[in-house]
């Protein structure tokens, strides 16, 4: 599998499996590498954070916001706004340490875009 790089307004993501850190996540104006397992981590919580968010939207008032959050021994990930438009976070726990977060502007494209990225 080949190098992947996938960018957009206020997002990057690439994937590069021969790589120690073969993930990269990021902005215009921050970037961090994940190893594999973080990055899968971050990835089935952000799909697992989307559908309980999709789930609960029947649920909400039409003004009303929600705050979702999961987490790994890994990785801590969190979706905050409306159940269509919302702000994503993450923190990663073990070992180095990072964070970063992306604007409701951006998020809906990287969501895109890793759903769509070839992991394995």
């Amino acid at each position: 599998m080949d190098r992947q790089l996938k960018e957009g307004k206020g997002w990057r993501l690439g994937w590069q499996p021969s790589a120690t850190f073969p993930a990269l996540l990021g902005t215009n104006q921050w970037a961090v590498e994940l190893t594999a397992t973080e990055f899968v981590d971050f990835r089935r919580l952000l799909l697992q954070l989307i559908d309980s968010v999709a789930q609960l939207q029947d649920q909400l008032m039409v003004e009303e916001t929600i705050a979702c959050e999961a987490s790994s021994d890994l990785i801590w990930v969190e979706v905050r706004g409306y159940p269509q438009q919302f702000n994503l976070s993450f923190i990663l726990l073990s070992g180095r340490r990072a964070e970063g977060q992306w604007s409701v502007e951006s998020t809906a494209e990287l969501v895109g875009a890793i759903q769509t990225i070839e992991v394995f």
